[in-house]
């Protein structure tokens, strides 16, 4: 596969989950993908985290902002954005905690940066995803940051 036809993959999954087009992911993706941030392990399971994010999340829209791919990897920084309308299911790594959120009507915008691994054009892995959750959870009122003592320098 070339570099392009990867990132072009890529692309394609992320309009897919915009469009909420789930039955295509069956053609981008392995069956037995593997999503190492989220902790999901096979494209059915991937499929039902997505639907409950909805469910939380009708809106959420993901915009790619840089992708650049390296052999059988693709990084992508993007953005994604959303109002809490629905119940959502959540779970704070920190402190290994899981939590239903009822709706809030806030929106937010989260940035993140991952990288899939694609092996004849299909994607089978997430390898890493960083997500700036704290900022997630703060703007939907789950946490609250107080700030730093004054006298801390």
């Amino acid at each position: 596969m070339s570099l392009e036809k990867n990132k072009a993959i890529i692309r394609s999954f992320f309009e897919a989950l915009n469009k909420q087009n789930l039955a295509l992911l069956d053609e981008l993706m392995a069956p037995d993908y593997v999503d190492h941030s989220l902790q999901v392990r096979g494209l059915e399971s991937y499929k039902q985290f997505y639907t409950m994010l909805r469910k939380g999340f009708p809106d959420y829209h993901e915009t790619i902002e840089d992708i650049i791919a390296k052999g059988d990897k693709v990084w992508v920084r993007f953005k994604g954005t959303g109002t809490h309308t629905g119940e959502y299911r959540g779970y704070l790594p920190l402190i290994g905690k899981k939590f239903t959120l009822a709706p809030t009507g806030k929106k937010f915008t989260i940035t993140a940066v991952a990288i899939w691994r694609i092996v004849e054009g299909k994607v089978v892995e997430k390898e890493s995803g960083i997500y700036d959750l704290l900022d997630f959870y703060k703007q939907l009122g789950v946490i609250e940051v107080k700030g730093f003592p004054e006298d801390v320098s």
